[in-house]
């Protein structure tokens, strides 16, 4: 299995009791989807290495206490904290048609509803407080916020994603901006140093 084959689900936050269980945050919409899991992979020195659940108690928090085979001891245990939990794509659960998982519309054409065929997304950026994806555009990067009322709607079939893109952002990334002309303001001898 190899990375871009899987999705990140969490990580392994600390340890818990002393008999190999662990207690990890899934950083998922849904954490209770995931409640019946049998196996996840585990990113260990690069690898994504499998490790099967015996057994999974849902906590408060998207938290989950995990007990994995063969893992019976603390000190076992704790050679796992901080590790990232992940599992295959073909695990995400099915969303409506208006939804979408960010991995799969990468490559799709972005068609506005005033300026028409703009570019292609190339990624997405996951920032704190607004997601963000990224479209190549005449050579730009455009990075367009994740929100129902810029992305109006995506074609899986077309592989095309609608938006409507406010305005101005166009220009905030394609227009050359004159930075000597912003910092003269008339009053002073202004010259570049050479």
């Amino acid at each position: 299995m190899k990375l871009d084959d899987c999705f990140e689900l969490g990580y392994i936050v600390k340890t818990h009791g002393v008999k190999g269980q662990v207690v990890a945050l899934f950083d998922v919409d849904y954490p209770e989807d995931y409640e019946e899991l049998e196996s996840v992979f585990l990113l260990m020195a690069g690898k994504l290495v499998p490790f099967f659940i015996e057994r999974i108690e849902p906590q408060a928090g998207a938290k989950f206490i995990i007990k994995f085979e063969d893992l019976n001891t603390i000190a076992e245990a704790e050679k796992l904290k901080s590790t990232t939990l992940y599992l295959p794509l073909s695990e995400l659960p099915e969303l409506d048609d208006d939804q979408f998982y960010f991995h799969e519309t990468v490559g799709y054409q972005v068609i506005d509803e005033n300026l028409g065929e703009l570019g292609t997304v190339k990624e997405f950026y996951e920032m704190p407080n607004q997601d963000l994806m990224a479209m190549e555009y005449q050579g730009h990067e455009i990075l367009i916020p994740v929100a129902d009322d810029i992305i109006l709607k995506t074609d899986k079939v077309a592989k095309k994603i609608f938006v409507k893109m406010p305005d101005g952002l166009m220009e905030v990334y394609t227009q050359p901006t004159n930075r000597h002309e912003e910092e003269y303001d008339g009053d002073e001898d202004y010259s570049e140093e050479k």
